[in-house]
């Protein structure tokens, strides 16, 4: 392997690093994007459980919650804010969400960077290889045949250890995206499925829907008072009209 790399030249040196990088992130990243770990099962339910028997959750048990997975945190964010109403519970779930996304995101476009530049390493491998070979050949005679040999080995090697490369960093690349995106769409369905629990169950503390339950029986009794004004206007107009 060590020969392999001396004879692809100076050029393997960030093809190995590169390879050493995309191996850390794709390890780390697998780690880390383990889809029970973020979006734990039948998080919501308990949580939703535990309302409707205790009639609410302490502040300490949501920061708890919280701080032990990221659908936890945004669950628990909903939860800590919906005394406020559904627009501020909405906002702030949603900003955490934003925030949680940009954290499982982490290392994920450096990957993708490596998948991108590693062919291109190897692409400039070939180049100078190439070039290399054709140092060897003067007035169309071979004068050195082992600097031709070692350009011909230098631009294949280096083409190989690119690609090598590259293959399995975009395709872990590619992976991660669509796992992403499976995670941010579990994060809109558990939310939503959560404050829809809240209305059902007549958990949700919104000030809005409180004043339109109040607003009927003022307009009834708005309409009880302004009655008998009304009936005397209208017989006043009908006597001056005779």
């Amino acid at each position: 392997m060590w020969e392999l790399v001396k004879a692809g030249g100076w050029l393997m040196t960030p093809i190995v690093l590169c390879s050493i990088l995309a191996l850390v992130i794709i390890i780390e990243r697998s780690h880390t994007l383990q889809f029970n770990k973020i979006v734990p099962s039948r998080l919501r339910e308990q949580l939703i459980t535990r309302l409707r028997e205790n009639g609410d959750i302490g502040r300490t048990q949501l920061m708890n919650v919280k701080e032990k997975t990221p659908l936890g945190d945004i669950l628990a964010t909903g939860l800590l804010y919906r005394q406020y109403g559904l627009e501020s519970m909405t906002m702030h779930m949603q900003n955490r969400a934003s925030v949680q996304i940009h954290q499982l995101e982490k290392n994920i476009n450096m990957l993708g960077t490596i998948g991108a530049i590693a062919p291109l390493l190897g692409l400039l491998g070939t180049v100078l290889g190439i070039i290399s070979s054709f140092l060897a050949i003067t007035d169309g005679a071979m004068q050195d045949p082992t600097m031709l040999a070692a350009g011909v080995s230098q631009a294949l090697i280096t083409t190989a250890a690119g690609m090598i490369v590259a293959i399995p960093a975009l395709v872990a690349y590619r992976y991660f995206q669509r796992r992403i995106i499976d995670i941010n769409a579990q994060f809109e369905t558990q939310a939503g499925l959560m404050i829809q629990e809240l209305y059902d169950y007549h958990l949700l503390a919104d000030s809005n829907l409180a004043d339109m339950r109040q607003f009927p029986s003022a307009a009834v009794e708005g309409a009880a008072d302004s009655a008998p004004a009304m009936h005397g206007e209208v017989n006043a107009e009908a006597a001056m009209t005779s």
